[in-house]
């Protein structure tokens, strides 16, 4: 088994393929961290702060980290990152870019707003996989996350 159950994992991606890849890779590798999931920026910004849908905060508890697609409908990845850095009680929780896009200029603002790493989702899918391990084994294995139940 991988990860905390105390440590949540927020995925703030539209794509049905890309999410479902994911979440067999966490299934296979038996990651327990709780998984939600926010398709565009505007549901993540309400997951985030509690709003609408989202707001209980103990069914839907603050993440632990946040793995960003920029490329969202409506209020884009960008707009999120942005809100998330420079608000002070989120600003502390890890972002990990997970997109398609290599624009220098993407990947300058998301290091500019402190995301803590800025990966590009490949388009083969054997190589899509091995990256998705790689993630999952550093962040939810190896790294030391803080605890968020509590805040």
């Amino acid at each position: 088994m991988i990860g905390k159950i105390s440590q949540p994992l927020l995925v703030i991606e539209d794509s049905d393929e890309d999410f479902e890849a994911l979440y067999r890779v966490m299934q296979r590798q038996a990651v327990i961290n709780p998984i939600f999931r926010c398709t565009d920026g505007d549901e993540a910004l309400d997951f985030l702060y509690h709003n609408g849908l989202y707001s209980d905060p103990q069914t839907y508890p603050r993440p632990s980290i946040i793995l960003l697609d920029l490329n969202l409908p409506g209020t884009d990845g960008r707009e999120v990152l942005e809100q998330i850095k420079q608000d002070e009680n989120l600003k502390i929780i890890p972002v990990v870019v997970f997109t398609t896009s290599s624009n220098p200029k993407d990947i300058e603002i998301c290091y500019q707003y402190y995301v803590t790493s800025y990966i590009l989702k490949p388009i083969n899918i054997k190589r899509l996989v091995e990256t998705i391990q790689s993630f999952v084994n550093y962040w939810l294995d190896i790294v030391i996350l803080p605890d968020t139940f509590s805040k």
